[in-house]
């Protein structure tokens, strides 16, 4: 069997570290030859809540030879379509490509690579890259975990295999709601790399203080309203259910949210958001494909998204350089809590 993980930065570097050390022979590939000689030379580095160094086969996509029989998607959303183009040739005959993204990218990967070729996983757990060769955890090691699912034409053998892998870091639960996954991480996403990234803080910062709590509910408020009205039933997230737990119709319900907010978060308070790291080294985020999915399936079903639209908005004038990355942005907000 021939396996790889595509796009092999923070968060790749620390799943293709477990694997390896745990005896499965992967490639972690990536684009930044810094960061893959580095790889080479001196392993590969986890900091953070953990601390480690396995020596790991790194290589560059153009040195992919294919047959792959599973391929670990780990990029950022915004070249998809040319990433998915790119590995349709790479796998085996009964390859899949396993999409760890943010936002729901499972259907248009599907578009390009076919049926029996795509599955999903969510990533329970955050990581943020120090320097080349080297990723922080930045979860407790007890709260990791993976939620998979498979899209149409996937077998029980290619879902057996890829859970099987993946296992070899931490425990993985299957979905069979797998858009319902989706979305429950979408929901997280949104609310805490968003809001994270428009006040320039980790997950924890957004769940402290009560402007900050009240803001994160009315943001999950909006994405469950916008998921149940494009059909979907959200899935638990490390079996707890979200939407009892933090949707509110009342002052007393959002009260209780509001408590439970930073207990939820106290394992992943150390998060530092995604978008928020690929701003601070000059990249542009994914705020398209985390926010900016909310608000289009808001506009789909006529369903209202202002805050969502309020965290887009901010995101792509930080990436633009027209707002610095403060925590006085949340003033921004003051209309809409």
């Amino acid at each position: 069997m021939k396996y790889a993980i595509y796009g092999a930065g923070s968060l790749g570097t620390i799943l293709g570290a477990y694997l390896t050390k745990n005896g499965v022979d992967i490639e972690l590939v990536n684009h930044n030859r810094a960061h893959v000689e580095a790889l080479r030379q001196n392993g590969a580095r986890v900091t953070g809540t953990v601390e480690m160094t396995v020596p790991v086969r790194a290589i560059l996509p153009e040195e992919m030879s294919g047959g792959y029989d599973v391929i670990f998607l780990m990029t950022k959303q915004l070249r998809n379509d040319e990433t998915a183009a790119f590995l349709k040739p790479l796998l085996s005959e009964e390859g899949v490509v396993v999409t760890l993204q943010n936002g729901i990218p499972e259907p248009g990967l599907a578009e390009i690579l076919g049926e029996g070729r795509v599955m999903g996983c969510t990533v329970e757990w955050g990581a943020a890259l120090q320097e080349p060769g080297c990723s922080a955890l930045t979860s407790d090691p007890d709260s990791l975990s993976f939620h998979m699912g498979k899209m149409p034409g996937i077998t029980d053998s290619q879902c057996a295999r890829v859970k099987a892998l993946l296992e070899h870091m931490c425990p993985v639960h299957l979905e069979e709601n797998l858009l319902g996954a989706r979305w429950s991480k979408l929901l997280i996403n949104a609310t805490f790399s968003g809001l994270g990234t428009v006040i320039g803080g980790t997950f924890g910062d957004v769940s402290g203080g009560k402007d900050m709590k009240d803001l994160a509910l009315a943001c999950m408020k909006e994405c469950i309203d916008v998921g149940r009205a494009d059909g979907q039933t959200f899935a638990p997230v490390q079996g707890k259910d979200i939407t009892k737990l933090f949707y509110y119709t009342n002052p007393v319900k959002k009260a209780f949210a509001r408590l439970l907010l930073p207990i939820a978060m106290k394992k992943h308070r150390g998060i530092v958001p995604s978008m928020l790291q690929d701003l601070r080294k000059g990249k542009p985020c994914e705020v398209d494909a985390i926010n900016g999915v909310v608000c289009a399936y808001g506009r789909k079903h006529g369903v209202p998204t202002p805050v969502n639209d309020r965290i887009a908005d901010v995101i792509r004038r930080e990436q633009q350089g027209e707002l610095p990355i403060r925590r006085e942005n949340i003033r921004l907000f003051e209309d809409l809590r």
